[in-house]
This record gives structure tokens, sequence and C-alpha cells, in this order.
């Protein structure tokens, strides 16, 4: 069987789901013999404005990882990030704990405000320290646990709780930012 290389995001980094399998952002591959970790556990970030809204957030499995999507139509490619391993999940502006499971937490923050900024209406519905709207990672391998932080300055959070802290990689794909947990060191 021959192994698809899906390139996206800088530095061309491949990744291998489930023959046939589409990932959100990514369309279908093929699978590869080898789960590749080398991604490292550290903070991953690039700076740019958010001045798109967030649209979506979808999640989806691979074989050597699991995969949250965020949906930032007309980013082109250029959606700001921040994401890191914490201790604990706090809200962005006001400081307040929120109770995210899992044996450890990565905070996202995407620089797209879940809220139009010219007409100041939402367009995605998450609510803080609530789950996230329309995602369910039951039965997932890494992802135990989403809940919403804030929209705040032009930022949205989000803590994904995970079954340890594992490597972890940032894609940009077009106007998705993607974030992929390897489900093994």
């Amino acid at each position: 069987m021959s192994a698809a290389l899906v390139l996206a995001g800088a530095g061309s980094i491949g990744a291998a789901v489930p023959s046939g399998a589409a990932m959100p952002g990514l369309g279908t591959t093929a699978s590869a013999s080898a789960c590749s970790t080398a991604w490292g556990s550290g903070v991953k970030s690039a700076d740019e404005a958010g001045a798109v809204p967030l649209r979506n957030v979808t999640v989806s499995r691979g074989e050597c990882f699991d995969r949250m999507v965020f949906d930032v139509p007309g980013a082109s490619g250029r959606v700001g990030h921040h994401v890191s391993y914490v201790e604990a999940f706090r809200q962005d502006g006001s400081g307040d704990p929120i109770p995210v499971r899992g044996g450890a937490i990565l905070q996202i923050f995407v620089s797209a405000p879940s809220y139009d900024p010219v007409t100041l209406r939402p367009t995605y519905s998450g609510k803080a320290g609530k789950p996230l709207p329309g995602v369910d990672v039951a039965g997932y391998r890494t992802f135990r646990d989403t809940k919403f932080g804030a929209s705040f300055e032009g930022q949205t959070q989000v803590g994904l709780g995970v079954r340890a802290r594992l490597p972890f990689r940032v894609l940009q794909s077009g106007d998705k930012l993607i974030v992929d947990v390897a489900h093994t060191w």
C-alpha cells in the first residue's frame, strides 16, 4: 500500500490518517506505516491580527492523533494562535477557573473573535465554561473534554482536556487552524 503525504502550513508537515479517512481541513489521505511524535509539547504560536471571526470548531480522529479544527473563513492561512499546556484553565479576561477533564489541559487561543467585529453579532455560539457546541469527544483516544473560555479582545479561548501531556502540532490549511494531539509519545 502506498502512503500519501498531506502538506499544510509553514514547514510542510505531513499528516497520517486512516486509509480513506476525511480529515477536516485536509481532505482524504492514505495511512502511513508509522506515526511520528516528534512534534514536542512546548508552546506553539504565530502572531496575526484577529479581524476575521471564528465560525465553527470540529473534531475528528486519525490513526496517529486526534484533531481539532477551527474554521475561520476569509483568514486564508493567516490565523494567529497560541497553544500551550497549562496547569489550570482560567477564563481570559476574568481569570475565573474553568474545570477541564483529562490528565492535561491544552489552552488554545485563536486570533479570531467569536462575534462579527462590525455588527457584534455572535458567529460561534460558545458559552463560557460550557462544552464546545456540537463537539463530542466521547470515544476519542486522546481528547477527553472541551470547554469554551472566552472571546476577549479579538481572540477566542478554548480548553482542550487530553489524556496526558502528549506531543501536539498546529497547522494552517487555507482558512482552518488545526491542532493535532498525538495518541502516544
